[in-house]
């Protein structure tokens, strides 16, 4: 049960009753996990089964945030609720951070182990024509040693994605004048900068649609494009669907401040939509040097 308290008091700390929430959300996951996996095998009830899971994961989440904004703006949460918030998003980007950590590291050991290794004396005699560079692709060699790879082009940094880093550098900036314009509590200045943000967002998101378009026809560059594609693809797809859930973080934020939910002095809200999207800033610019430029 929900922590005692009198109408229109702060209760010490909010503890909400019972919830079929989060049970219901695992089934529609359980749904789009089952779903994914048996569409990308070639298996068409799959994407059915994707669909179904996030009709019911979108719906239940709706449900959820409703829940928990009408226990906020009734005064239920505390100034202890407001730390356990900060806390929690603090964990859960970490948890992003070594989610990435991973993919980083498999593009080191690709690069420094891996391929090098492919290189050696002994893997030379059975395949003489492959030369142990990165990119996997050289003139006037195999771009793989078994020759099941179809030649390709790399991805250079110019002038797609360095669009896109301007893209998000620039809403980084958009979003903290938003923040600074809440402080001071000047609330149509804060949502006309929000919008900016989302903007800049979705424009990031529909250039590197571009982007992949180009990739598959004009370079041949695929998610089967050996190591090289397939670090390419699996570093930027996921970046791709954090910009992606941040930018519709910023859409229900803004919405929020429209209906004049936030304070100068409450609105953690915004600050944890906000600590996500510069994490999302500074992973792109890592991924931008480290990719497109090495």
């Amino acid at each position: 049960m929900s922590a005692s308290t009198h109408e229109g008091s702060t209760p010490y700390y909010f503890v909400p009753a019972p919830s079929r929430y989060p049970v219901l959300v695992s089934v529609g996951m359980f749904f789009v996990i089952l779903g994914a996996g048996q569409w990308i095998n070639g298996h068409g009830w799959g994407a059915y089964s994707l669909l179904l899971g996030l009709v019911i994961w979108l719906s239940v989440m709706y449900q959820w945030f409703a829940t928990s904004i009408a226990e906020d703006r009734a005064g239920l949460y505390s100034h202890r609720v407001d730390v356990s918030y900060r806390w929690s998003m603090s964990w859960f980007i970490f948890s992003e951070v070594m989610f990435f950590a991973a993919f980083f590291g498999a593009l080191y050991w690709a690069r420094v182990h891996s391929v090098p290794m492919l290189g050696n004396l002994d893997h030379q005699i059975l395949w003489p024509d492959f030369k142990a560079a990165w990119p996997t692709v050289l003139a006037g060699s195999t771009a793989s040693p078994a020759g099941t790879v179809e030649p390709f082009v790399t991805m250079g940094p110019w002038p797609l994605p360095t669009i896109n880093t301007a893209l998000l550098l620039t809403s980084g900036v958009t979003l903290t004048i938003a923040h600074h314009a809440l402080i001071a509590n000047q609330r149509s200045k804060c949502i006309a900068w929000m919008w900016i943000t989302v903007l800049l967002g979705a424009t990031f998101i529909c250039v590197q649609a571009y982007e992949y378009i180009h990739a598959y026809n004009d370079l041949n560059l695929k998610l089967s494009s050996g190591v090289f594609g397939s670090t390419f693809f699996m570093l930027t797809g996921f970046h791709g669907f954090h910009v992606f859930v941040g930018m519709l973080m910023l859409v229900f934020i803004t919405l929020r401040l429209m209906k004049g939910h936030f304070t100068p002095d409450n609105h953690f809200g915004f600050e944890g939509a906000a600590w996500y999207w510069h994490f999302v800033d500074v992973v792109w610019l890592g991924l931008y040097f480290l990719v497109y430029w090495l």
